[in-house]
């Protein structure tokens, strides 16, 4: 079955600066990760295009970023087609810096990591935010969610603030695999319920397995998460994403994500896998 890789990390760490490498958590993600490397990593396994997934460089460095994955669309030699690039949002530099890119075809939407120091609870709910978020929607971009499982019910006001743009929830809104607390699950749930009931709001299925303790772990213990998901979002409203290489974190490559969500998704009708 063909599949579309909707979140393809690359980097080049002799072209760019990615400071959260640093982070002893990621040592294992501190060496460049090239078009070539990811072929090798999905070799065999139906990839047959992807979409860029921006991967927080250094803020000086995101023009950079943007403009060497749109050469790569431009090029035709890899299965990229598209990116979601990197932007300052919510800081009063976004329209300036999205002006450049606003009629891009290959620039389908923009992300700005949530989850960082850099961004406290409550950042996606500043004026600033929203109004880059309407300024998306304006051109017919998305913009893509990647925050703290316990604040997705931040983004609710903030999709109701837009209604011209698209959203899509990262990783299954990051809820840890395994997680034990219940109000963070409760907020988390309730987040993901509220998000789910906009039209204009898609769940990617990706990303929770990173957080996996490696080598400890089975499909049952995703399972739960993704299902929820599917729960409240539907088979028309979710899709697939690799997040490689940082799924790499919890699973021993990239096949054995995917050959875990397969097994968990191996009785939807082969029509609903194609959705997928």
């Amino acid at each position: 079955m063909p599949i579309i890789d909707t979140h393809q990390h690359l980097w080049d760490l002799q072209r760019f600066d990615l400071p959260w490498t640093n982070s002893p958590d990621a040592a294992s993600l501190k060496r460049s990760f090239l078009p070539s490397d990811y072929a090798v990593a999905t070799q065999g396994l139906g990839i047959v295009k992807t979409v860029y997934m921006e991967v927080d460089v250094a803020a000086s460095q995101r023009h950079a970023e943007a403009e060497y994955v749109i050469d790569l669309c431009k090029r035709g030699e890899t299965p990229m087609v598209a990116a979601v690039i990197s932007g300052p949002v919510g800081t009063g530099e976004f329209a300036e810096y999205f002006d450049r890119y606003k009629t891009n075809q290959y620039v389908k939407g923009v992300r700005r990591v949530l989850h960082s120091p850099a961004t406290p609870a409550g950042y996606c709910q500043k004026p600033e935010f929203i109004k880059d978020m309407q300024l998306l929607g304006k051109h017919g971009k998305s913009y893509d969610f990647c925050m703290r499982a316990p604040e997705i019910p931040d983004a609710i006001p903030v999709v109701e603030a837009a209604p011209d743009t698209r959203f899509i929830v990262d990783h299954c809104g990051n809820l840890p695999v395994g997680n034990t607390d219940e109000k963070l699950y409760e907020d988390w749930k309730r987040g993901m319920a509220g998000l789910a009931k906009f039209d204009r709001v898609v769940c990617k299925i990706s990303g929770i397995v990173a957080s996996a303790k490696k080598g400890a772990w089975t499909p049952d213990d995703l399972a739960p998460t993704i299902n929820t998901c599917v729960e409240l979002f539907g088979k028309d409203r979710i899709m697939f994403a690799g997040d490689w290489p940082v799924c790499t974190l919890g699973a021993d490559s990239y096949a054995h994500w995917l050959h875990a969500l397969q097994e968990i998704v191996k009785d939807w009708s082969l029509e609903d896998q194609r959705k997928l």
